[in-house]
């Protein structure tokens, strides 16, 4: 008999039940989207914003430690100290290896540029530009092409196995000199394979291969810093904790998180006698566009589900009213609140399920859509979300249909039969 009520509700109010469906496919395709993003928007920005470049820089322990007294700084005047360049490819052993995008160490030296008979002095920066690394069986390709995209060479970027080197902008429109012309950088010829443009001190440089820097310097295997792009989620308090207060199990998810600060920890892991941070400028960038993102994506979730609840308690209150006989009639025959309730709350679950189904599939529709618009990549819909889904879709039924259910419980049979109400 109850199966029977429901069943025909539907089959005699079809274009209330249409529209209360609609309602909640509406609301629940746009939940879905926005839930499908949000679970995978992280990564997608991340990677987008690693065109601002690198996020973390790493340089000698020495360097970090704060040697002075009254102002004054005791640290001798030496060169500085430097890492070991057969160290850096244990990056890629590190928990997080998979986040790491590229590395490039930098070495700077000071030079003397000759070139038609002039001779000044400047500044030679060493590094990799699209160096093939291995660690282990694995081998990848790492380099400031990576580490620093917004670099913009006109003419061929230099081979990391060459001596041809990039000439910084100013620097290059102060000797006059083009892609193609050869320049003695102290006492050794180089070629200049193309004119650099940063925005920034490296106009003033020559860039060349780390091998080069280091024989000038006549320091092999060594570099200055290191400068490193990687994959993290925004920092919160718990990212900030100092990891040597922490117990057990909670180092242990402060060091399988992502967070800026336990890459920088592992990274001073990898690389003996190092000091690893993060870059703040762009690290808390990042994660204010983020956290920004997150917040306008729960909105959006939120305002489509409230605009679902409303239609569904506009129509569900429509049908109430023009089922008032049939429910008094129910009430009449002895049915108590809780069948009278239990009806619609069936009907309201029904028809939540087969709207959120529907939803489902075209929030993945739309979810798919929006990755290829915006991130030009896709975004998938994993089958676990779909109980989620159904779920809201419930519960957003339930919200819009309780007050006009409630109504209808309250019902006098009297009243209602006499089609008074």
């Amino acid at each position: 008999m109850f199966v029977r009520l429901v069943y025909e509700s539907f089959r005699r109010q079809k274009r209330r039940k249409l529209l209360a469906g609609a309602a909640i496919s509406l609301g629940v395709t746009v939940a879905t989207a926005m839930i499908a993003v949000a679970t995978d928007v992280g990564d997608k920005i991340n990677r987008e914003l690693r065109t601002i470049g690198a996020n973390l820089i790493v340089t000698p322990q020495e360097d970090s430690l704060d040697v002075e007294i009254g102002g004054v700084n005791l640290r001798p005047p030496t060169d500085g100290a430097f890492l070991n360049e057969a160290d850096l490819p244990k990056i890629k052993g590190m928990y997080w290896r998979n986040n790491i995008l590229g590395f490039a160490p930098m070495l700077p030296a000071s030079v003397t540029l000759q070139r038609a008979g002039q001779t000044q002095d400047a500044t030679l920066l060493g590094t990799y530009f699209a160096r093939q690394v291995s660690f282990g069986k694995e081998s990848f390709i790492t380099g400031v092409r990576t580490t620093h995209p917004w670099w913009k060479v006109s003419g061929a970027w230099p081979d990391d196995n060459s001596r041809d080197v990039l000439l910084g902008q100013r620097l290059g429109a102060q000797l006059g000199s083009k892609p193609g012309d050869e320049i003695t950088i102290s006492g050794r010829p180089v070629r200049v394979s193309g004119i650099l443009s940063t925005g920034s001190s490296e106009d003033e440089q020559i860039v060349a291969p780390l091998a080069l820097a280091q024989e000038i310097l006549g320091r092999p295997g060594v570099v200055r810093r290191v400068y490193v792009s990687a994959l993290t989620k925004p920092e919160d308090a718990f990212a900030r904790r100092d990891p040597k207060s922490m117990s057990g199990a909670v180092y242990d998810r402060w060091y399988c998180s992502p967070y800026p600060q336990s890459i920088a920890y592992q990274l001073q892991e990898a690389i003996p006698h190092s000091h690893a941070e993060q870059i703040r400028q762009v690290a808390q960038n990042e994660g204010a566009v983020l956290t920004r993102i997150e917040g306008l994506i729960f909105l959006i979730t939120v305002a489509a589900l409230l605009a679902s609840a409303l239609a569904v308690s506009a129509a569900m209150a429509t049908a109430i009213f023009e089922r008032r006989a049939e429910v008094g009639l129910m009430k009449a025959l002895g049915a108590g609140k809780l069948a009278v309730a239990g009806v619609f709350f069936a009907e309201a679950a029904l028809l939540a399920l087969l709207g959120g189904l529907v939803g489902f599939v075209a929030g993945g529709l739309l979810a798919r859509q929006i990755g290829q618009t915006i991130f030009n990549s896709q975004i998938a819909i994993q089958p676990v979300l779909l109980p989620v889904i159904l779920v809201i879709a419930v519960l957003v039924t339930f919200s819009g249909s309780a007050v006009a259910i409630r109504r209808a419980v309250g019902l006098d049979p009297v009243f209602a039969l006499r089609g008074e109400l």
